[in-house]
């Protein structure tokens, strides 16, 4: 069985010398749903650009559901792994919800019904469907998370990558959307400094700092180690 996504000894930095990754290993199985935690610049954000190919390595490899993330590849990465940002404004641009949810798939080629069918879905697992209409630009911090959730799970992805997914919610919108991402099914890598939500969620969490995965593990032996966590500027919730 192939680990649905691959990192092997990847190292990056940015053009003004800013080391970001430093030799980063690590796999995450079919289905598995993995924390990735730790201070703000610990590089958890640039780790998840290299999974759809937005940043590129110069040292190391990046595999998705068994493909080299490459070039001539990326097409099929990015209809593999579906990638949220933390400001849903970045994700929707279009006039209306449909529009938005329809792009990937009229992108992918797809026919009118198939699209149709796609987005149906789509907002159907957000619990969005009543909103095809409405425009993206009037809806709630909340509202706009779940649509940026179904502009990629219209296509259909096997991985979701995710960061800071609960950042600037309510605590009845952050509720809601830890229920949502309990009820879909794909793999998942969510970048978070929601450790509440970690804990609620998922079995695994991986620390990063400096560029350094730290500490790999399931999450409660994890987060029973205080000094780990203070070291790493992280609270057990």
């Amino acid at each position: 069985m192939h680990h649905t996504i691959e990192v092997e000894h990847l190292s990056f930095a940015y053009p003004d010398g800013r080391q970001a990754l430093r030799d980063v290993s690590l796999t995450v199985a079919p289905g598995e749903k993995t924390a990735l935690v730790g201070p703000n610049g610990a590089g958890k954000s640039t780790l998840m650009l290299h999974l759809n190919g937005i940043l590129r390595p110069p040292h190391g490899a990046v595999r998705v559901c068994g493909l080299d993330v490459c070039e001539s590849n990326l097409g099929q990465v990015r209809a593999a792994v579906g990638l949220v940002f933390q400001d849903p404004d970045d994700q929707l641009f279009s006039p209306t919800v449909f529009e938005d949810v329809a792009f990937g798939p009229l992108y992918q080629g797809r026919s009118e019904a198939e699209v149709r069918a796609c987005v149906d879905q789509a907002l159907l697992a957000v619990h969005m469907r009543d909103y095809a209409a409405r425009v993206s630009y009037h809806l709630s911090t909340g509202e706009k998370k779940r649509i940026a959730i179904a502009t990629v799970l219209s296509m259909q992805p096997e991985i979701l990558v995710l960061d800071e997914p609960t950042a600037g919610l309510d605590p009845r919108a952050r509720r809601g959307f830890i229920n949502l991402l309990r009820e879909l099914p794909q793999t998942m890598l969510v970048s978070t400094h929601d450790m509440r939500m970690v804990c609620d969620l998922f079995p695994r969490m991986v620390i990063m700092d400096e560029g350094i995965v730290v500490a790999d593990g399931p999450t409660d032996r994890l987060m029973n180690d205080a000094a780990l966590l203070e070291t790493h500027g992280l609270e057990r919730p």
